[in-house]
């Protein structure tokens, strides 16, 4: 199986490959990048380049993506050029671009914002008129962990906005009570499962906390969500993983956003889930059986390790594994930066609050020495 990039997704398919007898090949930028660190078959290449795609697409008897943004032509060459792609080109570009998203979402009953596409700051400032005030722009393509995203209040931050020279659409801003996702898998031959729903907690438009399943939610409503993620699945010919995150509102379910991949609010699943994600999306793009979803343990928290000043993390490591043995930590052989996701822990157990407790505790102090 061949994965177009080589960050801290395609690095942790390692493992479950090894278990199922699949070899990886990863496409790096450099060999410095997280999954290349660990990956015997890595070359070195460019994304956005058809040439280096297809050398390294040769040999492969699959290729899939650790991130969405491999131009789409160059996925439809691919095809064209006899190379079996997973997700196809036509379900990609739902995850590539906002606005065809929302076009085939609302095509499909699928409970969305209102939204536009905005050409230019009057465009939106018309569409603030008639949907009212905060507007949120966001960038057409690109955008990641809060980036590309903007709530504008005024016309002046709508212009602040459009000056970045980007194409961008317009959405109607949601009052959302929590943030919700859902995880589901399909196969290329149609079998479908979903995770059970996650509260995903954020903070300047990163995702820090993950809690599975979803707290106090509504069984009703928690099979609305996956029953909405699979049909997204199903409608958009998904093979492999899909992330589908949603606004919880008073109302119901607003769907926000939309991954073919492993996905953020999923790590919980390495030790949290009978199925990893990983595991599942190798299964379902490579056509096998998939796994079970069910959780191993009532409560489920994973909270991701931001990277801080210090970047001598290991140096806290012992404190962090001799005060909580059930912890478990993954790193992601990635440079300490301010604000960069470096690696996670999660807990397990009974208690939400308590599990919470011991993830936030290893969290903290091993970026920051502090205690909780």
């Amino acid at each position: 199986m061949g994965i177009v990039g080589a960050g801290q997704l395609a690095r942790m398919s390692q493992p479950p490959a090894i278990a199922l007898g699949v070899e990886l090949r990863v496409l790096a930028n450099s060999p410095d990048e997280s999954a290349a660190r660990v990956i015997v078959d890595t070359r070195i290449g460019n994304y956005r380049d058809l040439s280096d795609l297809q050398q390294f697409a040769e040999g492969c008897d699959v290729v899939t993506f650790d991130h969405e943004h491999v131009p789409t032509e160059h996925i439809r060459a691919l095809t064209a050029a006899g190379h079996a792609v997973r997700p196809g080109a036509d379900a990609l570009v739902h995850a590539q671009d906002k606005a065809v998203m929302r076009e085939r979402l609302t095509a499909i009953g699928v409970p969305c914002p209102a939204w536009a596409r905005t050409p230019s700051a009057e465009d939106a400032e018309r569409f603030a008129g008639e949907h009212g005030w905060p507007v949120v722009l966001k960038s057409v393509r690109g955008g990641y962990d809060g980036r590309g995203v903007w709530v504008c209040r005024t016309p002046d931050d709508i212009a602040e906005a459009f000056a970045t020279g980007v194409e961008l659409m317009a959405e109607s801003f949601v009052p959302f009570e929590r943030e919700l996702a859902v995880l589901v898998a399909r196969s290329p031959h149609g079998q479908g499962v979903s995770y059970p729903v996650v509260e995903t907690v954020q903070e300047n438009g990163i995702c820090v906390e993950v809690l599975a399943p979803a707290p106090d939610l509504d069984p009703e409503l928690a099979a609305q969500a996956q029953a909405i993620a699979l049909k997204i699945a199903d409608e958009l010919g998904v093979t492999g993983l899909l992330a589908v995150e949603m606004f919880q509102t008073a109302d119901g379910i607003v769907v926000n956003e939309l991954a073919m991949r492993p996905h953020n609010s999923g790590h919980w699943t390495i030790e949290g889930a009978v199925t990893s994600q990983f595991e599942q999306h190798l299964r379902a793009v490579l056509d096998m059986p998939l796994g079970s979803p069910q959780l191993t343990a009532p409560v489920v928290v994973m909270v991701n390790l931001l990277g801080g000043d210090d970047p001598d993390l290991f140096k806290r490591y012992e404190h962090v594994l001799a005060h909580d043995p059930g912890i478990k930590l993954h790193f992601y052989g990635k440079e300490v930066r301010p604000g960069r996701k470096i690696g996670h822990v999660t807990a397990l157990g009974t208690d939400l609050d308590e599990v919470r407790a011991r993830a936030r505790h290893a969290a903290v102090h091993l970026v920051t020495g502090e205690y909780t």
